[in-house]
């Protein structure tokens, strides 16, 4: 029996195919040394626990608004439109469960076959997978490297939005590159949305996930509100990967739409956890002490790449994701493949990584090669143990 054509055009997160290569090789007894996969090993917050327990007990385990409770949208509403000066209500807000799911719902609401969409490569490869799924027109934009980090082709994406596009996907605070655009930038995206009226996803997983600074939301900026739907999640800030709560702020048609979605494909997102965001959200005294201890990992993980030779990268003020330039690092080795390089270096080091080509097929004219390290997953302790074999192996 044949499966569902469109299942060829389905893609994957392909981080968990490295986390599958390292567990094989760790249940050899193997150390391994995980970088590779973004989740967070720190617990969430005792208080958020505690909230969705008593929810349990109080009996919340039935059926809710498709939309989300009205304690959480309330709350959301407030939060988001506080944290980047807008002004939302709770009709804006449809409550996911997680922040993924709004990627798919962005598309399924906004892009009809055959319209083209513009999305970050290297970018969260899930943007390319349900483009191609729902039968979009990919249009991956690319960026280049600078000296603090990496910016945006804006010359490609005005090229990209004067063919065509129906829409853009942008992640500032960007996975896997760990890059946030200067102000200058992102209005210069907006610029281009509004040119050629564009609908927005504005991926904003890691908006409070920084070190320095301030966020900015490319939805405050002017007439950007009306085209832009965020995706919100609490997997980041209050660890809380697993517990799959996140939200869509959308404009109110749109926010209807993604919750008729809803009804469609999980009738709701499960009732305690939504009680437990409510918490999260009016007591976040947790989230500090877990953005600290990243802060702490992603200084060790700095110091230990910039000690491996013909290594470069860097440090970025946000997420939990180094994007290293391993291109004289593989020469040395004698590797011309960066999937080869990888594997290497897990059988030599323990070190696993992913690389560039697990977040979107490579781009024409692409010389540089790079790897991305999570240090989300792992301790300090451990980040220094494992850099130090890695410099190592390279240095020779």
């Amino acid at each position: 029996m044949a499966l569902a054509r469109r299942l060829d055009q389905l893609g994957t997160e392909t981080a968990f195919a490295v986390s599958q290569a390292a567990a094989e090789w760790g249940a050899k007894g193997n150390r391994i040394y995980p970088f590779h996969l973004g989740d967070i090993n720190l617990p969430t917050p005792g208080n958020i626990v505690e909230a969705m327990n008593v929810a349990i007990a109080d009996g919340k385990t039935g059926y809710c608004p498709a939309a989300g409770i009205a304690p959480l949208r309330e709350a959301l509403a407030a939060n988001i439109g506080g944290d980047r000066n807008m002004s939302l209500t709770p009709d804006n807000i449809v409550v996911q469960p997680g922040g993924k799911p709004v990627i798919t719902k962005f598309i399924q609401t906004l892009m009809n076959p055959g319209d083209g969409v513009l999305y970050p490569n290297p970018g969260y490869p899930i943007y390319e997978s349900q483009v191609e799924y729902f039968g979009g027109r990919p249009m991956p934009y690319r960026y280049h490297e600078t000296p603090t980090g990496f910016g945006i082709d804006l010359d490609q994406i005005r090229e990209l939005a004067a063919s065509g596009a129906k829409a853009i996907i942008y992640n500032n605070l960007q996975n896997p590159l760990g890059c946030e655009s200067s102000l200058e930038e992102m209005q210069t995206i907006a610029d281009i949305a509004i040119e050629h009226d564009l609908w927005v996803l504005s991926d904003e997983a890691y908006f409070e996930m920084r070190y320095s600074g301030t966020s900015t939301s490319i939805a405050s900026l002017p007439g950007m509100a009306e085209r832009t739907v965020i995706l919100y999640t609490f997997s980041k800030k209050f660890a809380m990967t697993g517990w799959r709560l996140g939200c869509a702020a959308a404009p109110i048609e749109v926010a209807q739409m993604i919750a008729k979605l809803n009804t469609n494909d999980e009738s709701c997102t499960t009732h305690f956890v939504q009680a437990a965001g409510v918490e999260a959200i009016a007591n976040p005294e947790g989230a500090a002490p877990l953005l600290a201890e990243l802060q702490c990992r992603r200084d060790a993980a700095a110091a230990g790449l910039a000690q491996i030779e013909g290594i470069t990268c860097a440090t970025p003020e946000s997420t939990f994701y180094l994007f290293p330039n391993a291109t004289d690092a593989m020469e040395q080795t004698g590797f011309t493949d960066v999937g080869d390089f990888a594997t290497a270096a897990l059988q030599n080091t323990g070190v696993s990584f992913c690389t560039r080509r697990h977040f979107g097929r490579p781009q024409p004219g692409e010389t540089q090669e790079y790897i991305r390290l999570a240090y989300s997953g792992i301790s300090v302790e451990d980040i220094t143990e494992g850099l130090g074999k890695l410099a190592a192996w390279i240095n020779g």
